[in-house]
């Protein structure tokens, strides 16, 4: 076995045992701040989805409020901001913040599931569906997937069912502020049926693609798919 292969072992190791004792306690640290668990019973535990699952995904357990977990950050100025939507569409979009927010804005209640054990229930985002913007760009039908670019090259890939999905939103505030820069202000993807690194922050595009590409982390032994009710966390 070579060097290389033997680190790469080592790091999937490492991130795993990281989320077996993140499960365990009450209380963990990490990025530099203390986090306190939510009582499970107050918000969530033993409720069911309506598709049938348990709205707390297993090995989870509740925090209060999202927290960062970090990222090389873009600019957080929104009129900096622009998105592009292409690939496999009929009609290639460029957006700067207000052409986004002006194609209809909702706020809804989700529920963020992050790989590394804890789960935020009912987090207030507003922004724009996803499916709306494709209806503008009009995605062909050889389009399978879409792909989330943000800033410095980061991306994330999930199947377009999961994409369109009525709840998948491109966010500009939470919990009634716009974001913040450490949740990828000023605009950040949040497709809440997947763990939450395919909720791409920092975002800069949205693109169709007929071929599965896996992005930064699926690259890095993260599981393909990333559905946290098979806790699909590594491949």
């Amino acid at each position: 076995m070579k060097p290389k292969d033997v680190t790469a072992i080592e790091a999937l190791r490492s991130r795993r045992r990281f989320v077996r004792e993140a499960a365990i306690g009450t209380t963990f640290v990490a990025l530099g701040g203390l986090y306190v668990f939510a009582d499970a019973a107050a918000g969530g535990d033993g409720e069911m989805r309506p598709d049938g699952r348990p709205r707390v995904p297993p090995g989870q357990r509740l925090l209060k409020a999202l927290k960062p977990m970090g990222g090389e950050p873009g600019s957080a100025l929104r009129q900096d901001f622009r998105l592009s939507i292409s690939g496999e569409v009929e009609q290639p979009l460029v957006l700067d913040f207000e052409q986004l927010a002006s194609v209809g804005v909702v706020e809804l209640g989700l529920d963020v599931h992050c790989v590394t054990g804890w789960s935020v229930l009912g987090a207030r985002f507003k922004g724009v569906r996803i499916s709306e913007l494709a209806a503008k760009a009009r995605p062909k039908p050889s389009a399978r997937h879409v792909v989330f670019e943000a800033a410095h090259g980061y991306t994330a890939n999930v199947p377009i069912r999961e994409a369109l999905a009525p709840e998948s939103l491109v966010a500009f505030d939470l919990d009634g502020q716009p974001l913040r820069g450490p949740h990828g202000a000023p605009v950040r993807g949040v497709v809440p049926n997947l763990y939450f690194w395919k909720s791409a922050k920092w975002l800069t595009g949205i693109r169709f693609v007929q071929r599965d590409e896996p992005g930064y982390w699926e690259r890095r032994g993260y599981n393909n798919h990333g559905d946290p009710w098979r806790e699909e966390r590594y491949a």
